[in-house]
């Protein structure tokens, strides 16, 4: 049963691959129609997973993985590709109620990693995630600066096990403001203890 899962899994991933593929080849340089073509076909995935979370985060795994990996593949730009997958995330998640800060951040972590993997930009990768949590929040109706915030903190994490230079690249990406919005950057080291939120006095 398990190996049937894993199998079902692994395809899963190539066919997201080859659909982000066709999508990317179809968009051609054009940014926009790159982030619109990404985050359709991911948005399309997340939602066939439904409502379980260990599904999702799986399939998150899955879709960011392969849609980073065809964006290098195709020679895509990583920061539209970032954009985009946050943005399907959200989209996709937003019917299963699952579309929240967590998954943003938890999306973001994914996509630095995976792009450390076939090392790519992480800084262009890093500013794409914060620029899609922007957009995507203004969409489903959350805070833009908290969904920045959260991109932001789920890229840091994810740089914590890439090294110093990787860091301080995102860093650097990430500092001042994006489309926008202020990002607030906090130690990816440090677990702030969790507080209600409150409106700013």
């Amino acid at each position: 049963m398990a190996r049937a899962r894993r199998k079902t899994e692994e395809e899963t991933g190539k066919s997201i691959k080859q659909g982000i593929v066709n999508v990317i080849d179809g968009a051609g340089d054009v940014t926009s129609s790159m982030v619109e073509a990404v985050s359709k076909t991911v948005a399309t995935t997340i939602k066939g997973v439904g409502g379980i979370a260990s599904s999702m985060v799986q399939a998150i795994a899955e879709v960011v993985q392969g849609t980073i990996q065809a964006a290098v593949d195709v020679g895509g730009d990583l920061g539209s590709a970032a954009k985009g997958i946050v943005i399907g995330v959200l989209r996709g998640t937003k019917e299963a109620g699952a579309a929240n800060l967590e998954t943003i951040s938890h999306t973001a972590e994914s996509v630095i990693k995976a792009t450390a993997r076939v090392s790519g930009d992480l800084g262009s990768a890093a500013k794409g995630l914060v620029e899609g949590a922007i957009q995507g929040a203004k969409e489903i109706g959350l805070d833009a600066t908290q969904a920045a915030s959260a991109a932001a903190d789920g890229a840091l994490k994810a740089v914590g096990g890439v090294g110093t230079a990787a860091g301080q690249k995102v860093r650097d990406a990430l500092t001042g403001t994006i489309a926008g919005v202020k990002v607030v950057l906090k130690e990816p080291f440090r677990k702030e203890p969790s507080r209600p939120d409150h409106p700013e006095s």
